[in-house]
């Protein structure tokens, strides 16, 4: 009898790890809506987006009902309700991080991207919080798509706005000899790749670090039951630590990578 229990608690343990995982990583299977499971499948059994691609898709036309539906554009009226939560966000991201870290020129031009970072990355982030959704920032695909991003920031833009030179001597120290600059100058040009890396590194492994805890403690309860009643407690505490998280990953990365980009910028500063 002990053994028969222990073999399905242990095939009971094997079915949610199926699950937890099912859940953090990108398929094609069905679309679970809390116990619902919403079938679209194609010819070949297969989902036709991903469902990390459907919640991108969600997300983004989120954010156009949020800015071009809600938000009111009647300036000759003070923002109330939605318009002025929004604005608070807008001009905290503007003068507070693009132009505090950029510059006002540069900060001003470069805040519209700076914002879609934020707000994209936060309405995506607590989206995988909601049941029935997945967490496209645990994806290290996309995350990588943003890193990308800050990339070309970093080389194109900077390029643009200082020529080839200027963006080359960004990495060369003044005051240092010769022969030292011979190995700190190409460890500081591959210092702009890694910092795009390390970007999309922390905001994929915090989010999805943080998504296996929770379903592993919604896990515990599934596999023994009312023994495990207190870890309850302990998922609700996860989860609204994950709602700080979410919120606080959004601000970290958009600020690093204003900050990045305003080393390369101006390295006079």
């Amino acid at each position: 009898m002990a053994s028969g229990s222990e073999n399905g608690e242990i095939n009971m343990m094997e079915q949610v790890q199926t699950w937890i995982f099912s859940h953090v990583l990108d398929n094609h299977d069905y679309i679970a809506l809390g116990p619902l499971k919403i079938l679209w499948l194609d010819g070949k059994g297969k989902f036709p987006f991903s469902l990390h691609l459907f919640a991108l898709i969600i997300g983004v036309l989120f954010l156009f009902y949020l800015f071009l539906v809600r938000y009111n554009r009647d300036t000759s009226k003070a923002p109330t309700g939605i318009t002025n939560f929004l604005e608070s966000i807008v001009l905290f991201v503007r003068n507070d991080i693009c132009i505090e870290y950029i510059g006002e020129a540069d900060g001003r031009r470069l805040a519209p991207w700076f914002l879609t970072f934020f707000f994209t990355i936060i309405t995506l982030n607590l989206m995988g919080l909601i049941p029935g959704f997945t967490t496209v920032t645990g994806n290290l695909m996309f995350t990588a798509a943003l890193g990308v991003v800050v990339f070309f920031f970093m080389t194109v833009y900077v390029v643009w706005r200082n020529g080839p030179m200027g963006w080359f001597n960004a990495f060369v120290p003044h005051g240092v000899p010769k022969i030292i600059l011979l190995l700190v100058t190409p460890l500081e040009i591959l210092g702009v790749a890694i910092k795009s890396l390390v970007l999309a590194l922390r905001l994929f492994a915090n989010l999805l670090a943080g998504h296996l805890v929770l379903f592993n403690m919604i896990g515990l309860m599934v596999v023994f039951g009312v023994a495990a009643a207190p870890a309850i407690f302990l998922a609700l505490f996860v989860f609204f630590l994950e709602i700080l998280v979410s919120c606080l990953q959004a601000y970290i990365f958009t600020m690093l990578a204003a900050l990045f980009v305003a080393q390369v910028l101006h390295p006079e500063h």
